[in-house]
């Protein structure tokens, strides 16, 4: 919302109204995108974003979908302008990339698509629209592996290429990206989704463009990211001058490396503030690399997250902020890194930023460290619907940290991703797999006066041969530590055949497991921190905890203590007896 006082606004209504009708291009379009996909990947877990664009390549709206999304967007409208230029663009155009080198992308499954904006005989703006494909092609299905040596083994690279000219789909483009993956009728149909999701945004910009004109859009526009700018730089003001730095932990980089560091130093100075990555990690030999565009993502997230959840998503944002990000670390590689699993590099980094902003908050708004990773994983084998091969993807949420005021949320997503869970019934529609449990895992949230977040247990059984199994996550070892004197979030595995006479528990980084029929693979993510003393912790929390099987009571005599056990347990008598 656009606040009054933030900005010198002739029209603050007025401008309000305006961002109103941008977010809702965004969100007209990400519903028609959800609706109309193939894929469950998109139609069900909804991995997906839409964005919007000036001429020039500024990003004017984001729908709230993925935060991790508008790296692939504003690096993708990038590169369609340097091969593009849009004085050789005609209408009907739309185009296609991914590749993080070629194309300013973040991962080679997030295909973007970028569709010029016509009016008065000219180019006046983009809509875009990237969804998460769940594979395209590579070394292993899902083409994300942890151990990827480079980003030749991760699928098809997609440079800046026309994908319809005059509206009409190129056939020859589109069935080469689809046949070098392993879903290609479902590449296909979801490309052409996307294609008329973009069509569709064209359209709703000229209802605006024809309702207000194109002057007016355009000064309104303007007006907007320097609002945007101006109120953020009011934001940053109001920090005390200074250096704050933060650091979060990897496990390792996906080739058992050792533990990385992932280094966030922020400076205030004025109204401008400034972020130094010196000190993190050299580049991943396997695929948690992290390309400039998805760094970008990640701290315009954590900067509007942290100085002001209801700053307008658009150019303004990064206008006041400056970054350092040595070339040669896995948050800056080197061609040809791999850089599959870089959300979780993101996460880590969300969370080191997180970390720097801390000290600062009073102890209300300080929150301790959430479960920061991504965890996926990803089962594939011989397609019962069709011929081929199926690609069962999914991430999976897990606790996030306590604040000084309240308990952390247990099972969500975190900072830079906001995808869906599969819903049970379509998994075992679509693919030869038994979901056996899916629920919050007791104990797994770190003790403190306010507990951690719990995490998620998603236990699939498979039914056919030759199926096999990827994941990737983090957490295994580096557990998100307690702030203030709270307890860490539990770790975060995988464990074969739960609750089996061969129960194996194995770190969350797998590559091609064979799985045989009538097993079981279970994916346990990490819970959030504790803020505060256990010692702290009320009676009546306690309680409560226990009567709603998040904690266990051996569980709560580890955290807590015998005493306030006890005296929870009497609490939780009386209560019966009173109802009896």
């Amino acid at each position: 919302m656009i606040a009054v006082d933030a900005a010198p606004v002739s029209d603050p209504v007025g401008l309000e109204v305006f961002n109103q009708r941008l977010l809702a291009i965004t969100e007209e379009m990400g519903a028609h995108l959800v609706r109309s996909s193939f894929s469950p990947n998109i139609k069900e877990r909804r991995d997906c974003s839409v964005a919007l664009f000036d001429r020039d390549g500024r990003v004017l709206a984001q729908a709230a979908h993925i935060p991790i999304h508008l790296g692939s967007l504003v690096g993708g409208v990038e590169a369609v302008l340097r091969r593009f230029p849009p004085e050789e663009m005609t209408p009907g155009d739309a185009y296609v990339c991914n590749d993080a080198y070629l194309a300013g992308g973040t991962h080679l499954p997030d295909i973007a698509v970028i569709t010029p904006v016509f009016w008065a005989d000219a180019v006046q703006f983009f809509v875009g629209c990237v969804g998460h494909h769940a594979d395209v092609g590579g070394a292993v299905p899902g083409s994300i592996s942890p151990d990827a040596a480079s980003i030749f083994e991760e699928g098809i690279r997609i440079p800046p290429v026309r994908l319809a000219e005059d509206g009409e789909v190129d056939e020859n483009v589109l069935e080469l990206i689809a046949h070098n993956t392993r879903e290609p009728e479902e590449r296909m149909l979801d490309l052409r989704v996307q294609t008329a999701v973009n069509a569709r945004g064209v359209k709703n910009f000229h209802t605006l463009i024809e309702r207000m004109g194109l002057s007016e859009v355009q000064a309104a526009v303007d007006d907007l990211v320097v609002y945007t700018a101006t109120r953020l730089r009011r934001g940053i003001a109001a920090i005390p001058d200074g250096r704050y730095s933060g650091c979060a932990y990897m496990d390792d980089d996906g080739a058992q490396s050792g533990q990385v560091p992932i280094v966030v130093t922020a400076t205030v100075t004025g109204d401008r503030l400034s972020f130094d990555c010196t000190g993190t990690g050299v580049q991943s030999g396997g695929a948690f690399n992290v390309m400039p565009s998805g760094v970008l993502a990640t701290v315009a997230y954590a900067v509007k997250a942290l100085l002001d959840p209801e700053l307008p998503p658009n150019r303004g944002l990064f206008e006041s902020i400056e970054l350092n990000v040595p070339l040669g670390t896995i948050l800056n590689p080197r061609f040809p890194a791999a850089v599959g699993a870089r959300t979780t590099t993101c996460q880590k980094l969300a969370g080191a930023i997180f970390a720097a902003f801390e000290p600062l908050l009073d102890p209300a708004s300080a929150m301790a460290p959430s479960h920061d990773v991504l965890a996926a994983m990803v089962l594939s084998g011989d397609s019962p619907r069709r011929e081929g091969a199926y690609v069962y993807l999914e991430t999976v949420g897990g606790g996030i940290g306590a604040s000084g005021a309240r308990d952390g949320a247990d099972g969500a997503h975190v900072h830079i991703t906001n995808s869906l869970n599969m819903p049970i019934e379509a998994v075992e529609l679509e693919y030869p797999l038994l979901v056996e449990a899916y629920g919050l895992i007791p104990d797994s949230g770190g003790a403190g006066e306010f507990r951690g977040g719990l995490g998620i247990a998603r236990e699939v059984r498979v039914l056919e041969p030759d199926t096999t199994f990827s994941a990737r996550a983090d957490g295994f070892e580096a557990m998100s530590p307690g702030a203030r004197g709270g307890g860490h979030g539990r770790r975060c595995q995988v464990v074969h055949n739960h609750g089996q006479g061969d129960e194996r528990s194995m770190e969350p980084k797998q590559r091609l497991m064979r799985i045989a029929p009538g097993d079981t693979i279970r994916m346990e993510t990490p819970g959030g921190a504790g803020f505060g003393p256990p010692a702290a912790r009320s009676i009546k929390a306690i309680a409560e905890d226990l009567a709603d099987g998040k904690a266990t009571q051996e569980g709560a005599r580890l955290a807590y203590g015998d005493g306030p056990v006890d005296a929870a347990l009497d609490c939780l008598q009386g209560l019966t007896n009173d109802k009896g």
